[in-house]
């Protein structure tokens, strides 16, 4: 299987459609196995920051705190959730915060934002610290 690589050089910081673009191309090729097989139906969604319900329900003192977030439609009850995605979920990547992280780490885009969806995913998922460090240090292949 040939994939082409998406390689994008910015002058101007990304877009949140740059960004969207990422993170589907990251989901589509570069997650690993153990997290893919919650994720069918998972959607993408970039925003600039958390709205002002998010922030409060996750008792941020600040927006930049916050770089993704899983939100779930799949919930049994509250605060029970399924282990499975359906078309109601979606993974929300603020791309302010992100991009700030960006610029302090100065660590490639793509590689970050992908760790970024290992870890939410992957604690949402439960899976523990080990297996979520483990699955982000793996190197990825195809079109990262």
């Amino acid at each position: 299987m040939n994939q082409q690589r998406i390689i994008m050089n910015f002058s101007a910081p990304p877009s949140a459609e740059d960004m969207e673009t990422i993170a589907k191309d990251i989901l589509a090729a570069a997650m690993p196995e153990e997290i893919l097989e919650f994720c069918e139906t998972l959607g993408i969604l970039v925003e600039d920051f958390p709205d002002e319900a998010t922030q409060a329900e996750m008792e941020l003192e600040d927006p930049y705190e916050l770089v993704a977030l899983y939100r779930s439609g799949s919930e049994i009850s509250p605060g029970v959730k399924r282990k499975v995605a359906n078309d109601d979920d979606v993974l929300v990547l603020y791309r302010r915060p992100i991009l700030d992280l960006w610029c302090e780490t100065q660590d490639d885009l793509t590689s970050l934002i992908r760790e970024m969806m290992i870890e939410e995913l992957g604690n949402n998922f439960e899976f523990s610290e080990d297996e979520i460090e483990e699955m982000s240090a793996r190197h990825y292949q195809g079109m990262l």
